[in-house]
């Protein structure tokens, strides 16, 4: 019995369960087990199978309209390791806005041309891109690909422009101590990552405004939680490995971070200041406009909207159709690859004086088996958000509040694609 239970404890710490201290509020999980759906009862009984992890953040107005938060939580545990994929590209977004404040660059801003060169192996040159309105890179287009359809190289030349030094550090210092991003995502060694571009900043005539020089980052990262899971994963030859993946040097963010990063955005003055992004009252704004955006709103970049349609990357409200009525925004960020399934995002509905913000993320994978894209997205995960979403914003809508919340920060003007553009539509994205 002794040496099956020590085979047990080794078998859960490299799927990343052994010390995780689930915390689960009888409140949320009453909510959760209301819902007589299969898929959502399969999965609220089955959490650890399915890493589900779910944060209901409850949010009341005083009389003067200064929201609080209370946290609910089913099945969260800091230790409880889940792949990030593209929500990191949250906070790249963020500290990109904040770098470029830093520079104090006359003549740069988040609009200036940006060109990167390749400095080191495996990295790529941009010089251009049609995409813009302007016919080349921006951090604001950047943050537009990234946050409207989840552009992944967009996160790669964020990542590029902050360093993986400065960012860590930077989310170390704000209390992100557990967060962890040291991957682009492109095939690359753990000494390329370390490594970013040569970057250059133009004005409108060619002229050089600004050179960032090559960058290294020789801080160390602490690796020291093994996180295994898995019975076996192809390979970048599509070779089967019959043992776990291991993901103990991937990028890494609790889920709590996630929730706390975007409530810093959104509700920056409900965090202490020493928590607070270091940006201008013109980068909230922009933030929040493509945070919540769609891309057939959208003309630059001009999405196919029969690909990249209202709900696409609004997971809590996509199985209910391809819009969300007029009266609901989402402001948010997902997040899915290796049957990593996660939305984190604040929710407003404007109409019926509703909001409140869930974060959430789940696993599928039948066959157990990772990186040969067979998950179970569509038939298990995507639903299980949705069912989960909506129960909350049913339940939000019905309580009562003391105070009616005043939401009018939140309504963002949008933009509008003209019905006559004539160019053709992005169908084909790496995301």
């Amino acid at each position: 019995m002794k040496i099956f239970i020590l085979h047990l404890f080794w078998m859960l710490s490299l799927s990343g369960i052994a010390n995780s201290q689930f915390k689960t509020d009888p409140f949320l999980e009453k909510i959760l087990l209301s819902d007589q759906d299969s898929i959502s009862q399969k999965l609220i009984h089955q959490p650890d199978k399915f890493r589900v992890q779910i944060i209901y953040t409850m949010i009341d107005r005083d009389s003067d309209n200064r929201p609080r938060f209370k946290n609910y939580y089913f099945h969260v545990g800091r230790d409880f390791y889940f792949y990030p994929a593209s929500t990191v590209k949250l906070p790249l977004a963020i500290l990109s806005l904040e770098k470029l404040n830093r520079l104090h660059q006359p003549g740069i801003d988040k609009f200036t041309r940006i060109e990167f060169d390749s400095s080191y192996s495996g990295q790529k040159e941009l010089i251009s891109d049609s995409s813009s309105e302007t016919g080349y890179p921006s951090i604001a287009q950047f943050i537009r690909k990234a946050f409207l359809i989840s552009d992944n190289d967009a996160y790669n030349r964020m990542y590029e422009f902050v360093g993986q030094q400065e960012l860590n550090r930077r989310l170390h210092s704000l209390g992100f101590q557990e967060t962890r991003i040291v991957r682009q995502f492109m095939p690359l060694t753990e000494s390329e990552n370390r490594h970013t571009n040569q970057i250059r900043f133009l004005d409108t005539k060619d002229k050089l405004i600004y050179l960032q020089p090559p960058a290294f980052n020789k801080d160390s990262f602490q690796f020291s939680q093994m996180v295994k899971i898995g019975k076996g994963y192809l390979d970048a030859r599509d070779s089967l490995i019959n043992e776990p993946m291991d993901f103990t040097r991937h990028n890494r963010i609790p889920l709590k971070d996630l929730q706390q990063m975007l409530q810093a955005v959104l509700f920056p003055l409900s965090v202490p200041e020493s928590k607070r992004f270091a940006l201008r009252p013109a980068d909230y704004l922009f933030l929040y406009r493509y945070l919540s955006q769609y891309p057939s709103e959208t003309p630059y970049p001009k999405y196919d909207t029969s690909v990249f349609y209202d709900t696409y990357l609004k997971f809590y409200f996509q199985r209910g159709g391809r819009q969300i009525p007029a009266n609901i925004r989402v402001f948010n960020k997902v997040g899915w690859a290796y049957g990593f399934l996660t939305d984190v995002s604040y929710i407003v509905d404007f109409k019926n004086h509703t909001e409140f913000m869930l974060s959430s993320t789940v696993y599928v994978n039948e066959d157990s088996i990772l990186n040969d894209n067979k998950y179970e997205y569509d038939s298990i995960a995507l639903p299980f958000l949705y069912r989960i979403g909506q129960d909350i914003y049913q339940y939000d809508l019905h309580r009562e509040r003391k105070f009616k919340p005043d939401l009018k920060n939140f309504q963002v003007e949008y933009e509008h694609r003209d019905p006559a553009d004539l160019r053709p539509s992005i169908k084909d994205v790496d995301n």
